[in-house]
């Protein structure tokens, strides 16, 4: 589950990571007065207004049909005000959303952290996730933090410092300090980053995160050392175990068709094809959207039913697919273990009935226990739907079922 800069910062507040405090508002008129609240706590006129989507790269995206980034400083209510209508409201597109970009609903208001001082502000990245090949969490850092971190992955891969961490003994003080050594740092600095990566981790470990990105990490010019961004995935599995972070989901950051999916327990991810597919179990679903590719087609989506595939799920797998105006034809496959296939037939026709007239072929194929009975029901239902028991067989089908349709 991602959640928003704002919300991810207060993680990393609870354990003592600092951060580049503000204020989140979803209205012009609010923005003015959380700027005049941070102007009288810090005395600086200066702050930073933040867009707040679930992507990447907002400082160099743009608001559509505006001259405006999605990240920009202002040093006046007037300025604060005519920033956050400009943003509220409208699309940004960044790198990270492709070209129908994001709807902006709420905006942060972040203090100044590059003040004058002794020496100048650094920016450095650290970004801590699971390395799933060597099975542990790895720390990412670079001394090149910022906007243009991607470019420094691709072509200087050199600059990247990796450090792996064994979940059975947690984080080394000896492993902050080689991240510390590796930036150059010293004195105060140098105490201050190894305590910022030391709680960074505690904070990625105790909620169950699968991501934590801080780009940039900035050295003040006194020396402090603080998150003024958070990039954060939690781990949708431990939800459980955190009904306080579980309250951050923002479903109007995801897609409205997973949405209406996890209302109905189904597990499903739009893509750009023309075959819609419902299938139950993650594997086979894979697999069957090999076959889709196989057959000349292209899949339209995930969409794994679960072991106990009736009536009622399939029914919300049918009206989920068909929301999709790309969708030619559904394939569904679902091998017979823990449901009968006969059951399952026996579902598909019923949810074909309550839905009504069904725009596209259905092809079923069924596998397993009863599979053959499952087979009859769907063939003398007298509904557009196609029945196969083999791979091979429901393959042909959708080839033929495309080729109809001049696909």
């Amino acid at each position: 589950m991602n959640i928003h800069e704002y919300q991810g910062k207060e993680i990393l507040k609870k354990y003592g990571v600092r951060i580049q405090d503000g204020i989140v508002v979803d209205t012009p008129e609010r923005a003015v007065e959380a700027y005049r609240s941070i102007a009288e706590r810090t005395g600086s006129k200066f702050v930073v207004v933040k867009s707040q989507i679930h992507a990447g790269g907002r400082g160099k995206g743009q608001i559509q049909g505006l001259e405006q980034r999605g990240v920009q400083v202002a040093k006046s209510p007037d300025q604060v005000r005519e920033i956050a209508t400009n943003l509220l409201g409208n699309v940004l597109v960044t790198h990270q959303t492709g070209p129908e970009g994001k709807k902006v609903n709420k905006i942060f208001l972040a203090e100044d952290a590059y003040y004058p001082g002794a020496s100048e502000p650094k920016e450095y990245y650290i970004s801590i996730l699971l390395d799933r090949a060597k099975g542990c969490p790895v720390i990412m850092a670079s001394t090149e933090g910022g906007m243009d971190i991607e470019e420094v992955a691709e072509h200087t891969p050199e600059k990247i410092i990796k450090e792996w961490v064994d979940p059975r003994v947690g984080l080394q003080g000896f492993q902050a300090r080689k991240i510390a050594f590796a930036f150059g740092l010293s004195g105060n600095a140098f105490k201050e980053m190894v305590k910022f990566i030391t709680s960074l981790y505690t904070a990625y470990w105790e909620s169950d995160a699968s991501m934590f990105e801080i780009n940039p990490v900035l050295k003040t010019s006194d020396d402090k050392i603080m998150a003024i961004d958070a990039k954060v995935n939690l781990d949708d599995n431990a939800l459980i175990r955190h009904p306080e972070l579980a309250i951050m989901r923002d479903t109007n950051e995801e897609d409205p068709l997973e949405v209406e999916a996890g209302e109905s327990n189904l597990n499903y991810v739009k893509l750009d094809g023309n075959v819609g597919c419902m299938v139950n179990g993650a594997g086979l679903a894979m697999g069957t959207m090999d076959l889709i590719k196989l057959s000349g087609g292209e899949p339209a989506n995930f969409l794994d039913v679960g072991g106990g595939a009736n009536a009622k799920t399939v029914e919300a797998g049918f009206r989920i697919i068909l929301k999709d105006p790309n969708v030619k034809a559904i394939l569904i496959n679902i091998f017979g273990g823990i449901v009968r296939c006969d059951r399952v037939a026996t579902g598909v026709v019923e949810a074909y009935k309550a839905i009504g007239n069904i725009p596209v072929p259905i092809i079923v194929r069924l596998q397993g226990t009863n599979a053959e009975e499952g087979a009859r029901i769907i063939n003398e239902s007298g509904l557009k739907v196609y029945s196969a028991i083999e791979f091979k067989e429901a393959a042909a089908k959708v080839t033929e079922v495309l080729k109809s349709l001049g696909l």
